[in-house]
């Protein structure tokens, strides 16, 4: 699952153009948390998928793959 996260996320900000320092910023994580989430190291906590669902204005179920847009 955490591969599809992965390109949900890496998805969401290309459509948005932005670095992973700028959405490291907007949701306030380090950027090696974002760096780690995009190359699959580790998955965001519950709390950072709601911030990540907030800031691109999908659900939790897109993003964790159960849904499409």
């Amino acid at each position: 699952m955490d591969i599809l996260i992965a390109q949900r996320i890496k998805d969401s900000m290309k459509n948005e153009k932005l670095t992973q320092m700028q959405l490291a910023k907007a949701i306030g994580v380090g950027q090696s948390s974002v760096s780690d989430w995009l190359n699959s190291k580790s998955e965001p906590s519950i709390d950072n998928l709601w911030k990540l669902a907030d800031f691109f204005d999908v659900s939790i179920d897109f993003l964790v793959g159960r849904k499409e847009i």
